[in-house]
């Protein structure tokens, strides 16, 4: 069982999260104070945990900011709810709706508690090693948050507000950073001192899989300057990732996504999950399941692949079937073999890559028997390696130079010819047959590349070429960020400031 399963309050401390720069609540009545509480080892290892329980919602890591992921034009929504569709259509009426009002505050609130343990760390009765191996954990959590804030809500306009955690919580709203860049600097300062304090993956026990490690700190900073367009600093942290963070691709694509290799040589960064007991874990495996799962189990439904994506495979690409279910093919779920049908997918299609564990019956304890909670044993990737070796790719494409092998290993391992000369139509192509369904953020990817104008204009289908999605008008002048959430704006009495147009 993995060191999330074991997360413990010690008597009387609660991990209660309140608003954004609210942080881990250590003084409800007859408990510590902050100053009597971080003392002690075990005291370290409270805190440092209770920034992980938060990301056990299933509106984190399992819904949540896939809604805007949702917006590519990888997948439809395939159930009825007005909050997606309003959102995947770039209409204001998702604003103070639904799932995406709390996102904001979510991440803050873990930004709070790795604030709380930063601020605390001197203060601790443990060995070096211990203390430094939290203080990376909660420089990389921090950083981890802020990204996911800065590109789906900053720009040039206003970055994300940063909480200065030298201080004890501010009750009062603090500003929006001034530029985007505001926030990415921050982010790689934070992240290079993490990377330089964190262990290996292969220096953590098993129990603690699935914590922070320092290939995860570098594959991070690579994404952060891709995010940045500096080139030459992408390049440098996702080479030492291939070069020193002992990471291969595994030989077939389908085993990356088989929670018997939830920690292999691919693993960057993922959700660890467990269908016992208290079932933690992503429920994005349940969520673009067959709604009510052939009336075996209750799928939910959302998230179908469109035609577009499946004609983008090339003829051979063993990514193809990985990723993607086509009526009428054959699969195995609850332990027998059935042919791929659907009364709910809007295309004909669904995503292949989190079904491993529905192989086996139900009731194997590879999937939770709550269907309300629809989480496998699966760590579900939010960074793989391949994209680590895809930013390398981009990035030196970017500065002129040849990506050919970059991109030839990632052809090789899908069971494709190499190409030679590869140019940046080759690049999008195979991030986007890579990394579909994935946190990667296919949407995201579109925005920056300045692609997502063009792209949402044409209409989706479904396998049989019918328009299930109708073209979208995107103006990258507003929607190249989404809307702050109403809340924070109410909450603030207007010191955060709505994105532009929004």
């Amino acid at each position: 069982m993995k060191f999330f399963n074991k997360i413990i309050l010690v008597s009387g401390i609660s991990a209660l999260m309140l608003s954004c720069t609210n942080e881990l609540d250590i003084q409800p009545e007859g408990t510590p104070t902050e100053a009597s509480f971080w003392k002690t080892e075990n005291d370290l290892v409270t805190g440092a945990n209770a920034m992980y329980k938060p990301l056990f919602d299933g509106e984190f890591y399992g819904r949540g900011f896939f809604w805007f992921i949702n917006a590519s034009d990888d997948m439809v929504t395939g159930r009825a709810k007005s909050e997606a569709d309003n959102a995947k259509n770039f209409s204001s009426n998702y604003i103070a709706a639904g799932d995406l009002e709390t996102q904001w505050n979510k991440r803050f609130n873990v930004i709070g508690v790795a604030n709380r343990v930063i601020r605390n760390i001197d203060n601790i009765q443990a060995p070096a090693a211990v203390k430094n191996k939290y203080l990376g954990e909660a420089l990389f959590m921090s950083s981890r948050m802020y990204f996911e804030l800065a590109y789906n809500y900053g720009n040039e306009k206003a970055g994300i507000p940063i909480i200065d955690r030298t201080k004890e919580p501010d009750p009062n709203p603090i500003p929006r950073a001034a530029n985007v860049k505001d926030n990415y600097n921050y982010i790689v300062n934070d992240l290079k001192k993490a990377a330089e304090l964190l262990p290996s993956q292969e220096e953590l026990s098993p129990k603690d899989y699935g914590r922070p490690h320092k290939a995860a700190a570098w594959a991070l900073l690579a994404k952060v300057y891709l995010f940045m367009e500096d080139w030459k600093n992408a390049e440098f942290w996702a080479n030492e990732v291939m070069t020193k963070g002992n990471r291969k691709l595994l030989g077939n694509f389908a085993d990356v996504f088989k929670s018997e290799n939830n920690y292999s040589t691919e693993y960057i960064w993922s959700l660890p999950g467990t269908p016992k007991f208290t079932s933690w874990g992503s429920i994005l495996p349940g969520v673009m399941l067959e709604n009510k799962g052939w009336g075996e189990y209750n799928g939910w439904g959302y998230f179908q692949p469109t035609k577009e994506l499946y004609d983008e495979y090339e003829a051979g690409d063993a990514r193809r079937s990985a990723t993607i279910l086509k009526l009428g093919d054959q699969f195995t779920f609850n332990g027998k073999t059935r042919t791929y049908a659907s009364t709910n997918s809007l295309t004909g299609y669904q995503f292949n890559k989190y079904m491993d564990a529905f192989k086996y019956t139900l009731n194997s304890s590879h999937v939770s028997a709550n269907g309300d909670y629809p989480c496998t044993d699966l760590a579900v990737p939010i960074m793989r390696y391949s994209e680590v070796i895809l930013i390398k790719a981009e990035a030196l494409l970017k500065q002129g130079q040849n990506a050919d092998q970059e991109i030839n290993m990632i052809r090789l391992r899908a069971g494709l010819l190499p190409k030679t000369g590869c140019t940046m139509a080759d690049l999008k192509h195979e991030r986007r047959c890579e990394l579909a369904g994935e946190w990667a953020d296919r949407h995201r990817d579109l925005v920056r590349w300045g692609d997502a104008k063009s792209t949402y204009a044409k209409a989706l289908h479904g396998i049989n070429g019918n328009e299930v999605w109708a073209p979208r008008t995107f103006n990258p002048a507003v929607h190249s960020v989404w809307a702050v959430p109403q809340v924070e704006i109410v909450n603030s009495h207007g010191v955060i400031k709505q994105n532009e147009g929004w």
